[in-house]
């Protein structure tokens, strides 16, 4: 994975339960805090154009708004149907209160990263 950081967003600002978008590169990031901790996945339903960011976040679910599918935001592996595929996942880190996210590489898409 590449270790390309960049600063998406303020710690203090996301708080548990809660998820916020960002764009890293034109990519479009959805960042979500659980109480198991922090993950970012692409913000595009992988079945849907639709943005995961106007979803719900239930515990470690992600709710996608258009037709309910659901990913497991720990690795991105799609939970419910429509969907069949998972939604890529990027790293992330907090540097002081700063979240930071590197994203992943085509070839690592959809694979859990290791922090």
């Amino acid at each position: 994975m590449t270790e390309n950081f960049r600063k998406v967003m303020a710690l203090s600002d996301l708080k548990e339960g809660a998820m916020r978008d960002c764009v890293i590169d034109g990519r479009e990031v959805v960042v979500c805090r659980t109480r198991d901790g922090l993950y970012a996945l692409d913000n595009i339903c992988s079945h849907a154009h639709a943005r995961m960011s106007e979803g719900r976040l239930r515990g470690t679910r992600l709710i996608c708004p258009l037709h309910g599918a659901s990913f497991d935001v720990r690795d991105g592996r799609a939970l419910g149907a429509p969907a069949s595929k998972p939604l890529a996942c990027h790293a992330v880190r907090v540097a002081g209160d700063d979240v930071e996210v590197s994203l992943a590489a085509p070839a690592e898409a959809g694979r859990p990263p290791t922090l």
